[in-house]
């Protein structure tokens, strides 16, 4: 890698469908995993996914460098926070551990997690709105009922994307009702997908990850150089 190398472990994987194109992960043996985009670019500051897994007795092991090679494999720096007692706790450690070696965008750090995950995702940006430029849930309800509006003058601006699936139970599918109305009554920005299939890490939903997190980028007034392509 060009420039100054991370203070990282680097370990670098191939893609498994065709061993093309190469994906890069650094990690150490305290610290979070932590993906870098093809073509990385030190002087570039690159948007951050923070990957919040959901928890490990209900899905296999999370593998960021497969996520985000169907994410994008140019577009965004991104990291895991582990699963484990306190998960905002890790989402800091996280974010700390990737600024300290890398160029990111300080207003571009978005949350995506799967499901307890992405409950958590949504619940940590509402916390903290300002910290956050956006919170995605893939197949994790929104937290009702927890007050997550107390801030609604930054919470209003923060976008949020929820993944779900067709065949959600009765209980998703009314907590889902809930959570529109709740975002129509409060004039807050909440885009939902709902997909055929149950894999909340598809294809499909992954791409969809890509194109939500880079509409809003390419969306800001300040040029975002070459991180609009795919």
């Amino acid at each position: 890698m060009p420039g100054q190398s991370p203070n990282f472990g680097i370990r670098s994987q191939r893609s498994p469908a065709t061993r093309r194109p190469r994906r890069h992960l650094l990690s150490a043996t305290s610290g979070p995993h932590v993906f870098i985009p093809q073509g990385h670019e030190p002087g570039y500051r690159y948007p951050l996914l923070v990957w919040l897994p959901d928890r490990p007795d209900t899905t296999p092991t999370f593998d960021l460098g497969r996520v985000m090679a169907s994410v994008s494999l140019r577009n965004f720096v991104a990291v895991e926070a582990a699963a484990g007692v306190d998960r905002e706790a890790a989402v800091w450690r996280a974010v700390d551990a990737v600024r300290r070696q890398l160029a990111i965008h300080p207003r571009r750090t978005y949350l995506v997690g799967v499901g307890a995950g992405g409950t958590e995702a949504f619940r940590i940006a509402c916390r903290h709105p300002n910290a956050f430029a956006g919170a995605a849930s893939l197949d994790g309800s929104f937290p009702l009922d927890e007050g997550s509006f107390g801030r609604l003058h930054e919470v209003r601006r923060l976008p949020m994307l929820l993944c779900s699936h067709r065949d959600a139970d009765p209980a998703t599918a009314r907590a889902l009702d809930r959570t529109l109305r709740l975002f129509h009554a409060a004039g807050s920005m909440l885009a939902v997908r709902i997909y055929p299939e149950r894999d909340p890490l598809s294809p499909a939903v992954l791409a969809d990850v890509n194109r939500w997190v880079m509409e809003d980028v390419c969306g800001a007034v300040e040029p975002i150089a070459s991180a609009c392509g795919r």
